[in-house]
């Protein structure tokens, strides 16, 4: 249990992990598109999170919740690839962050009615913001490949860990893991 607190720690104290605007240097197409949800702390701990939150509240949440997420952010980043605006999309990333870790640190285990539509409006602004970012000479089908997958891969970190720290009666462990999610979203807001 003190190696994951570390590790947790060690995520959240990763300042050049700010925010994932990638799109500078050679890097092109997929491997772009993967790199961009794992470089920036806020797209990276809500992609965890929603693994996290998945398995606390279990059942067919376990897969629901994920899946919603990465098929709605498909949908949202091809509006971002296509230029369609989004209003707020860097506000609903911060709230996310905040809102993912609160329902993780209180443990909250909302019916499906009611998580999968948060999930779908967070993963709009999470897939229109990878779209959006994507390089001019980047093909879409590659980028957009790689952030999808990238995303299903933090998802099942996250559907990992939270499975590993409750199979070891570490609830407490969980919680202040979202605890931590939510203050780096408040501070997200002001960066």
């Amino acid at each position: 249990m003190k190696k994951i607190s570390l590790l947790l720690a060690a995520l959240l104290l990763a300042p050049t992990l700010a925010h994932a605007h990638t799109g500078v240097g050679d890097t092109h197409g997929f491997a772009h598109g993967f790199e961009h949800p794992l470089f920036g702390l806020d797209h990276l701990l809500a992609m965890v999170a929603i693994g996290l939150w998945a398995a606390q509240i279990g059942g067919r949440a376990l897969w629901a919740v994920p899946l919603t997420f990465v098929s709605v952010m498909a949908v949202g980043g091809t509006l971002g690839i296509a230029g369609v605006p989004v209003p707020f999309v860097e506000q609903g990333i911060a709230t996310s962050v905040l809102l993912l870790g609160l329902l993780i640190a209180f443990s909250a285990k909302l019916p499906l009615g009611f998580s999968i539509p948060l999930v779908a409006l967070f993963a709009i602004c999470h897939g229109h913001a990878h779209g959006a970012e994507m390089p001019v000479n980047a093909s879409g089908f590659l980028y957009a490949a790689g952030f999808v997958i990238a995303t299903a891969f933090l998802h099942g970190v996250g559907i990992g860990l939270g499975m590993l720290i409750q199979r070891h009666a570490a609830a407490p462990v969980l919680r202040l893991a979202g605890a931590a999610i939510a203050v780096t979203g408040v501070t997200l807001f002001f960066s």
